[in-house]
């Protein structure tokens, strides 16, 4: 059955609409846009519960994760944590992942229904805990689905460690730091926004910390705030910013979630031959849309220059200072100065490039190096 959280029998909640990317948690609680205004002013708090949970365990867990996902995490500190992925051969975004090394366990959390190409012969896609656990061979790990165990509530704003502190966890201040508490442990985020914290509580007591939460000071906030800001932060969803044909140097992913020197990862040839003698043939950018028409256009509908198609609509939401804003993939030919347009034929809105969006032209190493070769 669909995830549905608890949290949504709460007064003023308004559940996400149906075959939404967040349906299962909270969307609003009645005024979006003032939730966001303190999401980046204050603090809030995000319930995402319907993300899944999976544990890995034992000694060989590093060293095993290594081999399998796209990140070098053979030297994870414990208390620390990073993102990753999972690749297909040809180098192809199928999952994403958040980690968090703590208690001797990595704990990594996924949007539901994350899936991962099967790498027996038979291929074909499956649960991205059964392509794990088909990876395993004769690794010492135990892998386990601990979504029932875990549920994610996230802190947003820069009264975060206000919060923290009314809970009485202490928090290192670096990017992806992590610490346990009884049953369940909290992250520190880049991103959204200029402050994040996860906390992964004991799902039996989702309510309860929601109410801790709460009654602490963070304003009760839904998902549309969470990909407000995501969206403004130029972060890509799998499955919504990304297609079939995604690469990780399109969307950003290069470095904070795939590392391009480690060997021994699925995909890794294509992540390693692009970084270092080519250009991704896409880039991910921040449509601003036209306001006036109440229409916007939807995920997956084309970017047009004219009447070519120059790219695929994301993420598309409605911003509290900017407005109605997408993220988009564009071909790298296509140029981010000119009017664009974006939508199907019934929902067709002019669009134009956020410049600061934009990715600064970075040096092929190993095209640099051969030019030298050359004289």
């Amino acid at each position: 059955m669909p995830y549905s959280s608890p949290l949504l029998e709460l007064p003023r909640v308004v559940a996400a609409p149906d075959n939404h990317p967040e349906a299962g948690v909270p969307w609003h609680w009645g005024d979006p846009f003032a939730e966001q205004r303190t999401a980046a002013r204050s603090v809030a708090v995000v319930d995402r519960s319907h993300r899944e949970f999976i544990s890995v365990s034992g000694p060989d867990r590093l060293s095993w994760l290594h081999l399998v996902i796209s990140q070098h995490v053979t030297g994870l500190p414990a208390d620390s944590g990073t993102e990753a992925l999972v690749l297909d051969t040809h180098g192809r975004v199928e999952s994403h992942m958040v980690l968090a090394h703590t208690g001797e366990t990595v704990h990594l959390d996924t949007d539901p229904g994350a899936l991962a190409t099967s790498a027996l012969p038979k291929g074909g896609q499956q649960p991205l805990l059964g392509y794990l656990e088909a990876m395993k061979f004769w690794s010492q790990v135990d892998i386990r689905d601990t979504t029932a165990e875990l549920a994610l509530l996230t802190l947003l704003g820069p009264d975060a460690d206000k919060i923290l502190g009314a809970l009485d966890i202490s928090l290192g201040d670096a990017p992806y730091s992590v610490t346990g508490f009884e049953g369940g442990f909290a992250r520190r985020m880049p991103w959204p926004g200029r402050s994040s914290v996860d906390l992964a509580v004991p799902r039996s007591e989702l309510f309860d910390w929601w109410t801790r939460i709460t009654d602490a000071g963070a304003r009760p906030t839904g998902s549309w705030t969470f990909d407000a800001l995501r969206v403004e932060s130029l972060h890509a969803r799998v499955g919504v910013d990304t297609d079939d044909r995604t690469i990780p140097h399109e969307v950003n992913w290069i470095g904070s979630a795939a590392h391009v020197a480690k060997g021994c990862y699925r995909g890794q040839e294509t992540v390693s031959k692009v970084h270092n003698v080519g250009r991704p043939p896409r880039q991910m950018v921040l449509l601003h849309l036209d306001g006036s028409p109440e229409i916007t256009p939807e995920t997956g509908d084309p970017v047009l220059l004219g009447e070519k198609t120059v790219g695929r609509v994301g993420s598309v939401i409605q911003h509290h200072e900017l407005g109605p804003i997408a993220l988009a993939l564009l071909k790298r030919s296509a140029p981010t100065t000119e009017e664009l347009l974006a939508g199907a034929e019934d929902r067709r809105i002019q669009a134009t490039v956020d410049p600061d969006s934009v990715p600064a032209e970075k040096a092929a190493p190993g095209r640099e190096a051969a030019a030298r070769l050359r004289g």
